[in-house]
């Protein structure tokens, strides 16, 4: 398989890293390019992969189309990566139909607030203009693999996974994660992931999916609960954010045992949600160009460029970082709650890709992905789709949770307090449970 990666920053790196030490020899990912709009970027990852015949580095602008076809078309490219700010995607996914090859992005195209009821109504949600071109890339033969990362991604893979392996009914689907990363000494808040993406996500109206309701909207950051999260990081507070794996919940819910409601919630800490108060506050997360000195200036842009890079700061943080899916419903007659998840160690993630574990954990489900599809195992609920636009849970999970472990990112499940737990225990089982490879 050959591959464009779009995008050469922290996840395009981590894919390629995570490439290399899956496929040393390139037998399976025979080429791997590192475009970016920023060459010495591009340069500087495809130095760090020590070889640029495999891992070549270009320079693109991803809102140039047709350069990026022609990019396909110079590397005679599989598949089309956009790992960029999700403001890109249109682009990216135009060139994908142009040049004829599959597209995988780690998140999905914008969302658009409602015009009058921002905080009650949907409008236009997250993925809905880029799941609209499953037509067209069944007119071309190819796959728009949607939210191919951690979250969107492997926590879709989760629901897919507790629907076919854990529950007869699901009433609930619910992607919690949060961290206890720190840097040691380091006074303030600091990015971990993209800058302009946790800022969009966390000043947006969060968006919930009921059955019988559709898709609505809450306040960003509203209804806080606590949420235990595994393997020493311990109760955390989560709280609703703006993202995909709700609509996808929503979109996909016949494959899901009945699901009624999708929600999403993350732990931030009081530093950080009090800073995005402050940025909407004085509007610094606006994305409406200002005058400066006679210049046009994006806001948020502005607090993306001034802020440390999130790649570098990033491999200070000492602690871990959990991602996972808490699915509520019943088994055997009975209530039943688990917690799917997979947790990294950022210092772990360093040593072994030389990328922070926050876009290590993001790229890992993407390079699966490129594999489960280079070898023809990208199986779904019809087959092997092989044309359209698809998220993770519209595939079957076994291929994919094995491999985790192979990968470096195993994961774990996390058997809760309900009544089907209790007749474990009594059976004689120590909760939590963990399935090998899960």
């Amino acid at each position: 398989m050959k591959v464009l990666i779009v995008g050469s920053g922290g996840v395009g790196e981590s894919t390629a890293a995570i490439a290399k030490r899956r496929d040393p020899g390139g037998e399976l990912f025979e080429t791997m390019v590192l475009a970016d709009y920023d060459l010495g970027k591009a340069q500087a990852a495809s130095a760090r992969m020590g070889d640029d015949k495999r891992f070549p580095a270009e320079q693109v602008d991803a809102a140039d189309v047709d350069a990026v076809v022609a990019l396909c078309a110079k590397h005679d490219v599989d598949i089309l990566c956009s790992f960029l700010p999700v403001e890109f995607n249109p682009y990216t996914l135009q060139a994908a139909l142009k040049a004829r090859v599959h597209h995988l992005d780690a998140s999905t195209t914008l969302s658009v607030p409602h015009p009058t009821d921002p905080l009650n109504q949907a409008n236009v949600v997250l993925g809905q203009d880029e799941i609209a071109l499953s037509g067209e890339f069944e007119k071309i033969g190819k796959l728009g693999l949607m939210g191919i990362g951690v979250e969107p991604g492997m926590a879709d893979w989760y629901c897919r996974y507790a629907a076919d392996r854990f529950f007869d009914e699901i009433d609930e689907i619910g992607v919690r994660d949060g961290a206890n990363l720190e840097i040691p000494g380091f006074k303030g808040i600091s990015f971990g992931f993209s800058i302009w993406m946790t800022i969009e996500e966390c000043t947006n109206p969060a968006v919930v999916w009921e059955r019988d309701r559709g898709f609505y909207t809450v306040p960003p950051l509203s209804d806080p609960e606590p949420f235990y999260l595994p393997e020493g990081i311990g109760w955390v507070d989560v709280a609703h954010v703006e993202h995909e794996e709700v609509l996808h919940v929503g979109w996909f819910h016949e494959l899901l045992k009945g699901v009624k409601k999708a929600t999403f919630k993350y732990a931030l800490g009081d530093e950080f949600i009090q800073a995005m108060e402050v940025f909407k506050s004085v509007n610094m997360h606006s994305l409406q160009p200002v005058s400066v000195r006679g210049k046009e200036v994006r806001p948020r842009d502005v607090i993306e460029a001034a802020a440390p890079d999130p790649n570098e700061i990033g491999k200070r943080y000492v602690g871990q970082s959990c991602a996972g899916t808490w699915v509520k419903g019943r088994k055997d007659g009975r209530e039943r709650e688990v917690y799917l998840y997979q947790v990294v160690d950022n210092q772990e993630c360093v040593a072994l890709f030389g990328t922070q574990g926050v876009v290590a954990q993001t790229a890992f489900p993407g390079v699966i992905a490129l594999e489960l599809l280079a070898t023809g195992k990208l199986a779904g609920h019809k087959g092997n789709p092989e044309a359209g636009v698809f998220p993770a849970q519209a595939f079957t999970c076994d291929d994919f949770v094995r491999m985790q472990g192979e990968y470096g990112f195993p994961g774990g499940v996390l058997e809760m307090d309900s009544e089907y737990k209790r007749v474990l225990d009594h059976a004689g089982f120590v909760a939590p449970v963990q399935e090998a490879g899960a």
